[in-house]
């Protein structure tokens, strides 16, 4: 096999595993927008506020400390302990089903009915919000989750195929924190499908997102779903902050992951949790493959706008997506 051949091969397997990471963060989009109407731009941000407290309660950090500080004119800043991992993602869990149980209380349970823009523009309210509380609860400098995620490139990968190509080609080049959250990734998604198709609390989510009425007639609760969609958007939000932030460090700009997911819920449909898993591919793998074919001919960086125009052509000839519901509306 030609070098450049294995090369195009090496592109399309980094190209699926950040479509999955892709596809991970859109799936938070689809679980609310399927059960509630509601297009959650806060989704992104809740990411940032997962991983920010994450790092926090495994570093013994006082929320607020800044702001206690501040006003009483002390200078504290740590507990004086670390706490494990695993409790500490525990720990983090319990607070994003309890952001999801306030956001439901106190906000979107007084919206009910009211027009998708509202609610649109409540997220977008919720999202600032949220950043701003981050931002007050464990401070604005870049944090490093140091989650013992392997990093770097797999020898191992690349000593079994470095001898594919002869002498030009080196191995295939594939980071190990890459392969680690692909894997999080499938067992997530998977574990949330199986979820939504087999597990009473998935099949009434199901009911919720087909028709709100039908199920209030048969005693399934709004609220108790909503909170419990809100939730599980919550966990796909503090994987995805868990290994965007292992990758990039814990910073503000984290919460821009969700304009990733946008591309892919248009190619995908934004009421498919196939499609999000598909678009996620489409996009990580398309825009990998454009970079390496076309990028140096047009002078490289096409992986910031390949998605987009990508998505805009699929608007264009299939405004539903890949796998959303065609809307017929009868005049």
């Amino acid at each position: 096999m030609s070098a450049d051949f294995l090369y195009g091969i090496e592109v399309i397997i980094n190209g699926l595993m950040a479509g999955v990471l892709y596809a991970l963060v859109a799936l938070g989009f689809v679980l609310i927008f399927k059960a509630s109407g509601i297009f959650n731009y806060a989704q992104g941000v809740m990411a940032l506020f997962a991983a920010l407290t994450l790092v926090g309660v495994m570093e013994g950090q006082v929320p607020f400390s800044h702001v206690i500080n501040a006003v009483f004119g002390t200078e504290i800043h740590h507990f004086g302990w670390e706490v494990p991992a695993l409790l500490a993602i525990f720990v983090t869990l319990m607070v994003m089903v309890l952001f999801a149980w306030l956001v439901q209380q106190l906000v979107f349970r007084h919206l009910v009915g009211q027009e998708p823009i509202i609610l649109f523009m409540a997220t977008i309210g919720l999202a600032y919000f949220l950043e701003g509380v981050g931002d007050l609860m464990w401070g604005s400098e870049i944090k490093t989750l140091a989650l013992g995620l392997p990093q770097g490139g797999s020898l191992v990968v690349e000593d079994w195929t470095a001898g594919l190509g002869g002498d030009d080609f080196y191995g295939f080049f594939i980071d190990k924190l890459d392969m680690v959250a692909t894997l999080v990734a499938i067992v997530l998604v998977a574990g949330l499908i199986g979820f939504a198709q087999y597990t009473k609390q998935g099949r009434a989510m199901r009911a919720v997102a087909d028709d709100h009425q039908a199920a209030l007639s048969v005693g399934i609760s709004l609220n108790f779903i909503w909170v419990l969609v809100w939730s599980l958007a919550g966990l796909v939000a503090l994987v995805a902050g868990v290994m965007w932030g292992a990758k990039s460090g814990v910073q503000f700009s984290l919460s821009l992951i969700a304009l990733k997911a946008l591309p892919v819920l248009m190619l995908g449909g934004f009421t498919s949790i196939p499609g999000a898993i598909v678009g996620g591919l489409i996009i990580g793998v398309g825009e990998k493959l454009f970079e390496y074919m076309i990028g140096p001919m047009v002078g490289g960086a096409t992986e910031n706008w390949f998605a987009y125009v990508l998505a805009l052509i699929f608007l264009v000839f299939r405004p539903q997506g890949l796998f959303g519901e065609k809307i017929i509306e009868r005049v």
